[in-house]
């Protein structure tokens, strides 16, 4: 039997459909135009849970306050014991975690939501991997020390670089790490860092920058066993298998213990932190890759710069300092010079730095001892930091690194 409505109660009916339509339409828009402008993603190195991982916290970075809260379901384990470097792939869609006590890389794709899946893990060439940078073509990865049967804490040689070259993703799969390239000087798959005038000093490797061309690789490590410790940039032109080539002048003198290393978009300009000295040193890209020193270089910083980074978009530069606790600002002049704009306070012993690859206007720094994640809102017309609502924000403990992923489609974030 059919039932006969009235006309009352089909514009009921009627009604109720509509508001049910436009539900699910606010429902879909507040879903798609949601205000997470990035995604955080800050390793902690301290074991917690199963395996005695370390964890990786997932904040969401609200594009009108700056406010940072954890995704659901966050944190995750690292998959590895000691997380102490990241890295995000080009297309964003990866991120690469350094596990310095099992000598490995784990690869995770980032979901849709920023949630992270673990895909592939390998282990490095060397011993107690540090740091890592990422081109569109190739992951580069720093050991503390090269893969000699002798090498270890106890009887410590010079540390290593090591080239993955990258496959393409494709509509099903994500990009993919391939064999280290092999160095046929050492027909191994590492590139040792020595000095040619002592080649038996210990070299200590700390960081690695990869231009945005990936034309060039630049790594920061000392001479640990002079009298002194003796700063340089290593240089290396990358072929487009991954075989890295010293750059003509390689190594070149930076300071006393230089901490990390950083360059600008356009590939002209290459900063280092020294820890020791408490500067930032400035350096032009030549032709070939070589360095040459920028005017006024080194430029006064706070106590132990720990890391730095060069905004993308705007000409400022910002350096941690780990003793102070402080963030120091820097203006880039037409010829790289940098003039010091002022120190912000951040979380206790700030160690890593990033900046939001959506509109690259805030700013943050990991705090190994505060456990937290201090946030910033930047002046894109002066290079300020202003402090974000409820900043800084409680991470797991002793955390090392932070990078992010924009929120618009591009990358990990929610597609519309």
């Amino acid at each position: 039997m059919r039932m006969k409505l009235s006309k009352s109660s089909q514009l009921v009916l009627v009604t109720a459909a509509s508001l049910a339509v436009a539900a699910l339409i606010t429902a879909c828009q507040q879903f798609t135009q949601t205000l997470t402008v990035d995604f955080v993603y800050v390793a902690s190195a301290l074991a917690a849970g199963a395996n005695q991982y370390g964890e990786i916290d997932v904040f969401e970075i609200n594009s009108e306050s700056g406010k940072m809260r954890q995704i659901p379901t966050s944190p995750f384990p690292s998959e590895g014991r000691n997380p102490v470097a990241e890295a995000v792939s080009a297309d964003y869609q990866n991120l690469f975690v350094v596990n310095h006590d099992d000598n490995s890389i784990v690869q995770f794709v980032i979901g849709i939501d920023g949630k992270i899946y673990p895909f592939n893990t390998v282990n490095t060439p060397g011993i107690d991997p540090m740091s890592i940078a990422v081109s569109k073509s190739a992951v580069f990865v720093l050991d503390t020390y090269q893969p000699l049967p002798l090498c270890s804490p106890v009887d410590p040689c010079s540390g290593s670089i090591a080239v993955y070259p990258l496959s393409a993703a494709t509509k099903n799969a994500p990009v993919g790490m391939q064999n280290p390239a092999t160095n046929p000087a050492v027909n191994g798959q590492y590139w040792p860092l020595t000095i040619p005038s002592a080649p038996n000093d210990v070299i200590v490797p700390t960081g690695v920058n990869v231009l945005a061309s990936g034309a060039y690789v630049y790594v920061t490590a000392y001479d640990s066993t002079t009298s002194s410790p003796v700063g340089y940039v290593f240089a290396f032109s990358v072929a487009s298998n991954g075989v890295l080539t010293a750059v003509p002048g390689s190594p070149f003198a930076a300071g006393a213990q230089p901490s990390a290393v950083s360059s600008d978009s356009k590939n002209s300009y290459v900063y280092v932190a020294d820890s020791k000295n408490g500067d930032v040193l400035g350096f032009s890209v030549g032709s070939n890759g070589a360095l040459t020193a920028l005017s006024g270089s080194p430029y006064a910083a706070g106590n132990s710069p720990s890391a730095i980074i060069v905004n993308p978009t705007y000409p400022y530069v910002y350096v941690t300092n780990a003793l102070d606790a402080t963030v120091t600002a820097y203006s880039i002049g037409s010829s790289g010079v940098l003039t010091q704009i002022a120190d912000y306070a951040t979380g206790l012993q700030p160690v890593a730095i990033g900046i939001d690859p959506s509109t690259n206007r805030y700013l943050f720094t990991a705090n190994f001892l505060g456990n937290t994640v201090s946030n910033f809102q930047l002046s894109p017309t002066a290079g300020t930091l202003l402090n974000t609502q409820a900043s800084p924000y409680p991470s797991n403990t002793n955390p090392t690194a932070a990078v992010a992923i924009p929120h618009d489609g591009s990358g990990g974030g929610i597609q519309p």
